[in-house]
């Protein structure tokens, strides 16, 4: 858990499927909002940093 800390899509396409991601990194964006869907009012805590990537909020 990294709160505060922001993650660009590159990152996260890294750290989730470990090696060189070469697809669309749009590919986030969309696991990002499936993913906030599916948590309900607790994907607030997922905060979108326009033109960097994702951070998750702090309490």
């Amino acid at each position: 858990y990294n709160p505060g800390i922001v993650f660009s899509r590159d990152k996260l396409l890294l750290e989730i499927w470990g090696y060189e991601f070469s697809g669309e990194t749009r590919t986030v964006d969309v696991h990002i909002r499936t993913l906030r869907q599916k948590l309900g009012v607790a994907g607030e805590y997922i905060e979108t940093i326009r033109g960097v990537g994702y951070r998750l909020a702090g309490k």
